[in-house]
């Protein structure tokens, strides 16, 4: 059975956390988490408890047949010059047309018969954590795949030589990161996506702890070019930018994340009052991390299950109207 809590005191977890962003080094990590340590458990035993185990956290498979993925680079001018990523999207926009291989005599569709162009889909971006596009984060954009969406997962280590397969080795590499020009990055990898002509125009994007941030970042950047933002766990906006967004907002918190949580209350009333639709949770027992099951330790099955039908409503709601 799945956890709802974390196995091991929210202190470990948060050490955790330290060491994978590159507060801590692995050795003062595991001599943090020593002092954790029970009858039958070591200090690299709970280490690798804590550490991301990405087949434990796929839910689709690379070659679902129901997915056509591929990795492409966009060009960045004003930010590292190009940015590369993931981009996915559902088979069903390129075969809608074809005859069905268990009736392949009967007539398609009229709208195909007349020549007619495959549906646009609204787009999608997703944004990692502070560690590159690793497998999990491609996950999540197979999954918005399978709910009808073409979504892109930019790499922001692209400038220095991209994901390197490990997660520790991802956060040193992104301490090298120009921030500002990485920003400009997603900027353009959003308006690429925007302007493909399978897509809608109509795109929102998701984040996930560095990726909340520039979730809320984004909704800054671009105005009315963004319809939704989703972002988990991630920082608020400055004061004075929040009248800039004119997406609509859906935050996800973990009540044992306070020092996210507790900018909520201040980023909701900012949002009231510059009239942004807009709405936000907070789950009990969760902590930072709380949406990622890769890592079981810091996964919530209860908050997970309750954030991604409500994300996948709130994309709904604003990026098909």
């Amino acid at each position: 059975m799945e956890p709802t809590r974390p196995k091991l005191p929210a202190e470990a977890v948060e050490l955790y956390n330290l060491y994978i962003h590159g507060v801590i080094s692995r050795r003062s990590f595991l001599s943090g988490v020593q002092k954790f340590a029970i009858v039958g458990l070591t200090a690299s035993t709970i280490m690798e408890a804590l550490m991301p185990n990405y087949a434990l956290g796929q839910q689709v498979s690379k070659t679902d047949e129901r997915i056509i993925s591929s990795y492409e680079t966009v060009q960045s001018p004003q930010g590292n010059g190009s940015i590369k990523g993931y981009l996915v999207r559902p088979r069903s926009q390129d075969t809608w047309c074809e005859p069905q291989p268990n009736n392949p005599v009967a007539p398609l569709p009229a709208p195909c018969e007349q020549g007619a162009k495959p549906p646009q889909l609204p787009g999608i971006i997703v944004i990692h954590e502070n560690r590159g596009l690793n497998p999990y984060i491609e996950d999540i954009a197979r999954r918005f795949a399978l709910a009808n969406f073409i979504a892109f997962a930019p790499d922001g280590l692209t400038s220095v030589g991209g994901y390197p397969g490990d997660d520790y080795k991802g956060g040193q590499l992104f301490i090298n990161v120009d921030k500002k020009k990485v920003t400009e990055d997603f900027v353009a990898a959003a308006r690429w996506l925007k302007s493909r002509p399978n897509c809608t125009g109509k795109i929102g994007v998701i984040g996930f702890c560095y990726g909340g941030s520039m979730a809320n970042t984004l909704a800054v950047e671009l105005g009315a070019d963004l319809a939704a933002a989703v972002p988990f766990y991630g920082g608020a906006p400055a004061e004075g930018d929040v009248s800039k967004i004119k997406g609509a907002i859906l935050a996800h918190h973990g009540e044992l994340d306070t020092r996210l949580a507790s900018t909520w209350p201040r980023y909701n009333a900012e949002l009231t009052a510059a009239n942004i639709p807009h709405e936000g949770y907070i789950y009990p027992g969760a902590v930072h991390g709380f949406f990622c099951d890769a890592t079981p330790e810091r996964y919530n099955k209860a908050a997970a299950e309750l954030a991604w039908p409500r994300t996948i409503d709130w994309f709904n709601k604003y990026l098909r109207a």
